[in-house]
């Protein structure tokens, strides 16, 4: 099975015992067992794991070098028929000084030994009593280690059929000021592996998380800790075996902290997704410029490369916060951005009014709240607001009656127009036949909308408030120079799974009963641009969801398809894990063909798109974030 650039990895904190190598590696060497058992590619063990990290003066004791070597060569041995990179750390002699390394090996031999090259000396740490920095011997590239010639110090190795390439850093590295992960990403390597033996303190484990987090997002890698365990000695210091898994910013997995046995941890690195970000990202390769710093390959390959036990967990609505002690926290900082492009375009123009359709949906239910705030923090009367509901042939009792009542509890000044009469004219000057409901008879209702809303803006000297969103832009689910233009569309960069939440969060927080009622009321009613007539129960008939599909789909796929690029297959396998149970795979392919077909021939749409705040990583204005053809053809996408 094609790997779709994933890549499965671990991080371990094994037991050990303080300058005990043989005792040391056999734990370590079924550890190594278990990951490949597991389909791991890649694992990384603590700094100077081997022996131990506390073994202060008896790292100069010759006894304890010798044995770690000969532990060393009964590890490599031992394991000589997995497929997985191993990166254990022990002391090495070079030329009469001690090296703390992190030595590379994989299928019985030794690929690369790296050393740590800043050197902690400060507080609690004393490594220079024992350790000279790699820096001091940057001038050899290879060495003699158990009979093999092996490169040293600036190595990358990698498997180039995958795309994988690995750097390594030992734990004091990644807190200088310049980590040599920097200069390797730069390289080109895109998982950097860190043999670590940070030791606790009250806070310390916080602050390390948000180092490696943002070191991976800095570096646009994935990035793999393994720190000592609790068996190290604690003479002075406590040690919890932390480990994570990061990738570009985010935590993929870590560990529990302070536990007595061996510890394993995995996760699959999307290689191909930071590859990606990598291209877009024009600063990252202009880094080059400051690096002159030059790198070894080691080429490799892996075998039996697998995703039948792929367990990375997939968010089916990456849109939504996902930490729920940030939910708050983020809704306000999204509203706040809509606000303040708002207000920006409103001072502006120096007008004092706003004009928005109302009708009782969700899109333009979240535009009224953003108008009304706006209005709030510059001191205008939420009389001001001109809010519109204006009925047509599709709507229904249920939307009417949420729309006047909304636009009333906030104090905005209401005004309806109905627009059946209006449309019915058209009909006959444009010789159609009212009892066929095609485009034209849906079309013509927007269009008239649209027209009434700048039509009154102009007559007030007002602004016309946009209600559209990310989705349906994505999708062309607009009228053009219908709902699809406006004078500032607040909503254009937020996606409907986005709006909802939104709307619900706003409802929890807002103090007054009955508008939390009606937001409550609008969450529940079903997405419809009622455009057709109700059926006879008089409730919507025209459901958006039937016609293009679920929204939470289509968000989906914008986030993995145009945030990061991914070809249709990958998009297609991340959404089977994300709606696992849900939705089955001829299910979610038939509504991805959907969206590539729409995505594609809609662009001219969103080539004209008015403007409006961009508010997440994924935006579609044509001034910024999406320049594409209006006739590009997506049959490779299908």
């Amino acid at each position: 099975m094609d790997n779709l650039g994933f890549i499965k990895v671990a991080a371990s904190s094994p037991k050990l015992k303080v300058a005990n190598p043989f005792y040391n590696a056999e734990e370590i060497k079924k550890i190594i067992l278990e990951a490949d058992k597991n389909l791991a590619k890649i694992i990384v063990f603590p700094e100077l794991c081997i022996t131990g990290y506390t073994c202060a003066d008896l790292f100069l004791q010759k006894k304890l070098i010798d044995e770690s070597y000969k532990a060393l060569k009964e590890l490599i041995d031992s394991t000589s028929n997995t497929d997985i990179l191993c990166a254990v750390g022990m002391p090495i002699v070079l030329n009469h000084i001690l090296l703390n390394c992190a030595v590379l090996f994989k299928s019985g031999k030794i690929l690369a030994v790296i050393p740590k090259m800043y050197i902690p000396n400060y507080k609690e740490f004393y490594e220079k009593r024992w350790f000279t920095s790699g820096f001091e011997v940057s001038n050899i590239d290879e060495i003699n280690i158990l009979g093999q010639k092996v490169p040293f110090g600036n190595v990358i190795v990698q498997d180039k059929d995958l795309n994988v390439r690995i750097g390594v850093e030992i734990c004091e590295d990644v807190w200088a000021p310049i980590p040599p992960s920097s200069f390797l990403c730069i390289n080109g390597a895109n998982i950097i592996l860190n043999l670590s033996a940070s030791n606790e303190v009250v806070a310390k484990s916080d602050y390390r998380r948000e180092l490696i987090k943002g070191q991976s997002a800095r570096c646009i890698c994935g990035y793999v800790y393994a720190s000592a365990s609790v068996y190290e000695s604690t003479t002075d210091l406590v040690f919890s075996g932390d480990l994570l898994i990061c990738e570009n910013g985010s935590l993929l997995n870590s560990s529990e902290k302070f536990k007595r046995e061996s510890q394993i941890i995995y996760s699959y690195i999307d290689v191909d997704r930071i590859n990606s970000e990598r291209l877009v990202n024009k600063t990252f390769s202009d880094s080059l410029r400051v690096s002159n710093m030059t790198y070894k390959t080691v080429d490799i390959k892996f075998n039996n490369i697998s995703l039948d036990n792929f367990d990375r967990i997939i968010n089916p609505t990456p849109f939504i916060p996902s930490n729920k002690q940030e939910i708050d926290i983020r809704c306000e900082e999204i509203f706040n951005i809509q606000v303040t492009g708002l207000a920006k375009r409103i001072e502006h123009t120096g007008l004092n009014k706003a004009v928005i359709g109302i009708s009782g949906g969700l899109d333009s239910t979240l535009a009224l709240l953003v108008t009304y705030k706006t209005f709030k923090e510059l001191k205008i009367p939420s009389e001001n607001i001109i809010a519109i509901t204006m009925p047509g042939f599709g709507t229904t009792d249920r939307t009417y009656t949420n729309a006047v009542n909304l636009i009333k509890s906030l104090g905005c000044t209401l005004k309806e127009i109905n627009i059946k009469d209006a449309c019915l004219q058209h009909f006959k000057d444009i010789g159609h036949d009212k009892d066929i409901h095609d485009l034209t008879y849906e079309n013509t209702q927007a269009r008239e909308r649209t027209q009434i809303l700048m039509d009154i803006a102009n007559k007030i000297g007002g602004i016309v408030v946009g209600t559209g969103d990310l989705s349906e832009l994505a999708l062309g689910w607009c009228t053009y120079n219908g709902d699809h233009m406006s004078m500032y569309a607040v909503n254009s960069s937020i996606p409907k799974t986005l709006i909802k939440f939104l709307v619900n969060w706003y409802a929890e927080k807002t103090e007054d009963i009955k508008t939390k009622d009606i937001l409550i009321d609008i969450l529940e009613t079903p997405i419809s641009p009622e455009l057709l007539p109700p059926d006879k129960e008089g409730k919507i008939k025209q459901k958006t969801e039937d016609a293009v599909g679920p929204y939470e789909l289509h968000d989906f796929f914008i986030y993995y398809a145009i945030r990061y690029n991914m070809p249709s297959e990958k998009v297609l396998f991340l959404a089977e894990h994300a709606f696992k149970g849900k939705y089955d795979r001829d299910y979610i392919k038939k509504w991805q063909n959907v969206f590539y077909k729409r995505f594609f021939t809609q662009q001219f749409k969103r080539s004209c798109m008015p403007d409006g705040p961009k508010v997440g990583t994924v935006c579609f204005s044509p001034r910024g974030d999406l320049r594409m053809p209006s006739d590009a053809d997506s049959s490779i996408w299908l």
